[in-house]
This record gives structure tokens, sequence and C-alpha cells, in this order.
């Protein structure tokens, strides 16, 4: 498989954004239900023989590092099957577990479904579910409410796609795509894009499907090909937001729509009882499946540096444990930044000119079109949209109250690897 020369390092500009301190009571939430019915048992060891794509190490079992003088040793408490910290702007892997061991992806492919589906719909477009756009959902999915002969704009759909892992939204948004098979064939010609040359699609939700897998790298390559769009990052990242209820009519015959509050099950992003939310989080998505296990991809920014480390089915059976071990896999990389030697590197996608200067557009650039990718700020404040956010800079816990951001500015320059974030207090 091709193996794509090592990206140029990219500097890093600020984001701007707004804080308002929040306190989170809310439940947790399942991202998908753990009893979903299996149709395929995954390997309990790593094959002989992985993908080399981003690199000779990254195709060998077991865990890949090279650690430097001063560098922090990988936490000895880490059970998932497959992870990986990288640097999600030069697109070094720091360190890797069975890089690009085929496992079942959960809700974490639904970052291939955005990357993929976003940018064909304006946020503003309506559609009226039918029962045809709700056939097909899995026994047991997780879902956000949506009822038939209810209206609902594309925004509100994506919503319930990011913050409550909605198979519901995804199946209505894959029907106004032509269809669930034209989707999922959307999907696996865009993975083939990014070279995530590990990912077999069958399902666009992550449900649990026969022959439906990915990797910790090619999740890692989907969410860094999202974060390139300021509507990914807007969904991503927020925490809570209004949800359209069913239509009813009063005693007198008036028409009236409530709505109901959303949570995002992300819990690095929101807290839970045994786990505080991460310093710096910034997205992306979870998963949880009988097949799968517990799956997730995260971004986190910390003193200019950005992080994304995924993590794939943890053997410890703890409550919120994919998260502890990506929170401690986050630690370990903010502190080895600099400290270690890169065992590979997250691939471009095929046809990329990686030689552009910032803000220069480069050509082939399938993860920042036109509608999702700017050379001036655009605003990503979910809470003009009855939503809060935690885009792109530190969260601190602080009294029980968690310090959310609830508007962030992004300057995107139209390049790889990822847009210039300018980051500046208020």
């Amino acid at each position: 498989m091709p193996v794509t020369n090592k990206t140029a390092k990219r500097s890093l500009l600020v984001t701007s954004a707004t804080l308002l301190s929040l306190s989170l009571a809310a439940p947790a939430f399942a991202d998908e239900s753990p009893t979903a019915s299996p149709t395929t048992t995954p390997s309990a060891t790593p094959p002989a023989n992985m993908s080399t794509v981003g690199g000779e190490r990254l195709g060998q079992s077991g865990t890949q590092v090279n650690l430097g003088t001063g560098a922090p040793v990988l936490p000895k408490d880490l059970t998932a099957r497959s992870w990986i910290v990288a640097d999600a702007e030069s697109g070094d892997i720091l360190a890797a577990h069975n890089a690009h061991w085929r496992l079942p992806p959960a809700s974490t492919l639904k970052m291939l479904f955005a990357d993929t589906v976003l940018p064909k719909f304006p946020k503003t477009m309506k559609h009226k579910v039918v029962t045809s756009d709700l056939a097909g959902i899995g026994s047991g999915s997780s879902m956000v409410g949506i009822k038939e002969d209810e209206t609902y704009t594309v925004h509100d759909l994506w919503l319930g796609v990011f913050l409550r892992s909605g198979n519901d939204a995804v199946h209505v948004l894959s029907q106004m795509n032509q269809g669930i098979d034209q989707t999922v064939k959307d999907m696996q010609a865009h993975a083939e894009e990014l070279q995530a040359l590990d990912t077999h699609v069958i399902s666009p939700d992550g449900y649990d499907a026969k022959g439906q897998v990915s990797s910790a790298y090619d999740l890692t390559l989907f969410a860094r090909s999202g974060l390139q769009k300021k509507d990914f990052r807007e969904y991503c990242s927020t925490v809570r937001a209004k949800f359209p209820g069913e239509t009813t009519k009063n005693e007198k015959g008036k028409t009236t729509r409530e709505s109901f509050e959303i949570q995002n099950t992300n819990r690095l992003l929101t807290g839970d009882g045994d786990i505080s939310t991460y310093q710096g989080i910034a997205g992306v998505k979870n998963g949880n499946t009988t097949n799968a296990g517990a799956t997730f991809t995260g971004v986190a920014e910390r003193d200019g540096k950005v992080l994304l480390v995924t993590v794939m089915n943890p053997e410890k059976n703890e409550h919120n444990e994919v998260y502890k071990e990506t929170a401690r896999l986050f630690d370990w990389g903010f502190q080895a930044t600099g400290k270690v030697q890169p065992v590979g590197e997250l691939v471009p996608p095929r046809g990329l000119d990686t030689t552009a200067q910032p803000g220069a557009s480069a050509s082939g650039t399938s993860a920042g079109d036109s509608d999702n990718a700017s050379t001036k700020p655009v605003a990503a404040s979910s809470a003009a949209k009855g939503g809060s956010s935690g885009v792109g800079v530190a969260l601190a816990i602080t009294g029980g109250f968690l310090v959310l951001l609830v508007a962030g500015v992004f300057l995107v320059n139209r390049r790889w690897p990822l847009p210039d974030l300018m980051r500046r207090r208020r």
C-alpha cells in the first residue's frame, strides 16, 4: 500500500472565544444500546501483517514509540486493542498501538458520514420526514427522537447526529442523499480518497454489520479531515442544544411545537460522575456497540499544540474507560511533544498538493470545499442557534462548574493539514 512522504509542518495561529460557566448535571447517555445484536465477532489478536500506510512501524503489532531524552513513559494502564496519539497539524504520529488493526468502529464511523455528506446540504434546508426515511434502523440503535410527518432543518439533523449519535438522523440525511446504498458508496469512495484503506463501510451510522471495519489510523484520518469544515467543528464541539419535538394542538385547536434539550454523549466534553471534562477538549465522536465495544476519537488543544487521540475497545470493563484511557494518552502526548521521534504520519488525501503555502488554495481538497472553508473568519457560535459549544480552546472545571466556549472564531486558510486556528482569550 502507498506511503506518502511526510507532510510539511504548518504554523499554528489562534482561535478567539468567549467563556461561559455552566454546571452539568445531566445523566449519561449510551451512544448505542449495548444490547444491539452482534453479527460478527472480531479477532482477539491483531493480524501478523497490517497496512503500512503512514509508515512501516504502523504495520507492526504492539506498541510503537521512540522515546527521546526527557520523554515521559507511556501510561501503563492502557487496555485498548488499538490506539493512536497524533499531532493534528503536522500529522506526526507520536505513538501507536496496533494502529491498522481492522476493528468494528461503532458510531465513530459517523465522522466519515459527516465528512462525506455535510457539504451537500445547506444547514437552513428543511425536510419533512416520511415513513421510508426511518426504515431499516437497527434494533437498539441510539436515537435523537425524529418523528414522521415532522419537518426538520438540516442543522437540526446534524445536531442529532453529533450530540445524540442518532441513527434516525443519519437515516434521514442518507435518504436525502439518494438513499442508504448511495450514501455507503459515497462514504467508501471518500475513505479511499483519504487513504483510509482499512475501512469497509456497510452502514452509514456505524451499527454492527458483518464485514464493517475501520481502524484507529483511519478514524484519526476521518477526524482530521472533518475538522477542516467549520460546521463539523461546530457540531462536534456543541455540548447541548434544543431539538424540535412533536407538533401538538391545544384545546382551542392552536398548533404548537415544543423542543427538548439534547446533550453531547462525549464525556470528555461534558464530564460525568466519574470523569471530569478534559481541559482543551473540542470534540470529536464516540461510539459503543456490542461488537465494537467502546470507541472514541478526540481532539484537544493545550499551549498551542493540537492533538488527536483515537482509542478502540478497551478490555478493562469500567464505566467511561474509553474516555479515561483517552485522557491519559492526551496527557502523555502533551508532555511528550518535542521529546519523541514520530513512528509514522497521517497521510494527506490522494491528489492533494501538500506544497501549498499557508493561505494558498490547495488543489483537490476534499476536506475543505467552498461551502465549509473560507479565507474569512467565520463564527462558530452554536449559542445563537440554540446550542452551547466547546470549540477550540482549553476547558476548565472550577467548583463543580464547567467553563465552556459558547463562541469561537476560526480563520480558515484552504490548505492541509488543518485550518489555522487563531487563539485569543477574551
